[in-house]
């Protein structure tokens, strides 16, 4: 009996100790997710002012494309057709972006769940999938499972600047511009709330959600300088940047929210743990005393 106190006793204090671990991350986590979900936003501004100047710029082609009439276009449709025009899909590349450590719940595993899906789905199409992983957790899983990964990229920070993506974002700009995949999409799990994420899978390539009836109209006339197709073509790309590195922080926030969320029930596991082990240790001790009650009432009996 006395072993069992003992054991019990380290188990108490053991878990307490894993409490107190959890507890501290649970609150590091919170910590970095408003710093996380401060930076999204600030993000989200600048790149819904890339939108519209991309879409102001690129009224005149979209429309053309709206009408599948590039007559007067060509030189400039040359430019323009990589990212703006649809062209037949044989290739879909996939951006996969993962956590590079656990302890987040079912973070990584919705992710991975739902891209075995996608790509056996384009496999039974007669797809071929290209595959680039942000992200250890999502290298290590496809590399493991015998899928070929173009480009990786892990040990982003908490904060990812855009410099830290910048070479996977041009890798896969490169990689569709010289037609190694036909479509690009970015696949992550998008921030819904403190409890919750859904997992998405956006489209960035070939640039298809920009609608010439959103582009803004101004009264006054304003000169551009080089030109307006100059300045196109280096937004072109910079928009469809914005889309990447927007999904990489959004994917950040939501890495910080699930990980909170499981240090938090992790936390009251381990509570709950300690209360049982605790109940546990009371009912071995009140067992030990009446033992040794009987023992010492038997004993004086004997020796009337």
């Amino acid at each position: 009996m006395g072993g069992s106190l003992i054991d019990i006793k380290k188990r108490i204090a053991s878990t307490k100790k894993t409490s107190q671990i959890t507890s501290a991350m649970q609150m590091v986590a919170a910590s970095k997710l408003t710093k996380s979900e401060q930076s999204s936003r600030r993000f989200q501004e600048y790149a819904s002012k890339v939108r519209s100047m991309t879409t102001h710029l690129a009224s005149t082609q979209l429309a053309a494309i709206d009408n599948s009439d590039f007559s007067g276009f060509e030189q400039d449709m040359e430019m323009y057709q990589q990212m703006l025009i649809a062209r037949p899909v044989k290739t879909i590349g996939y951006i996969v972006v993962t956590s590079d450590k656990g302890l987040a719940g079912g973070y990584n595993s919705s992710i991975l769940k739902n891209m075995l899906e996608i790509i056996k789905k384009d496999e039974e199409d007669g797809m071929n999938v290209v595959l680039m992983a942000i992200g250890g957790t999502g290298s290590d899983f496809f590399k493991h499972r015998d899928f070929p990964v173009a480009y990786e990229l892990r040990g982003l920070s908490d904060y990812p600047s855009y410099s830290e993506v910048r070479r996977i974002v041009n890798s896969a700009l490169q990689m569709y511009n010289s037609e190694m995949f036909d479509e690009l999409y970015v696949c992550y799990n998008h921030h819904v709330n403190t409890l919750s994420s859904s997992f998405r899978a956006e489209k960035i390539l070939p640039i298809v959600d920009l609608d010439a009836k959103e582009a803004e109209t101004y009264e006054q006339e304003y000169t551009l300088e080089p030109s307006a197709d100059a300045i196109l073509n280096t937004l072109l790309p910079l928009y469809a940047e914005s889309l990447i590195y927007g999904a990489v922080l959004d994917s950040k926030t939501a890495e910080h929210a699930a990980r909170m969320t499981a240090m938090k029930s992790a936390t009251e596991n381990a509570t709950n743990i300690i209360d049982d082990l605790t109940i546990s240790y009371n009912r071995a001790r009140q067992a030990a005393i009446t033992e040794e009650i009987t023992e010492i009432v038997g004993g004086a009996a004997a020796l009337e």
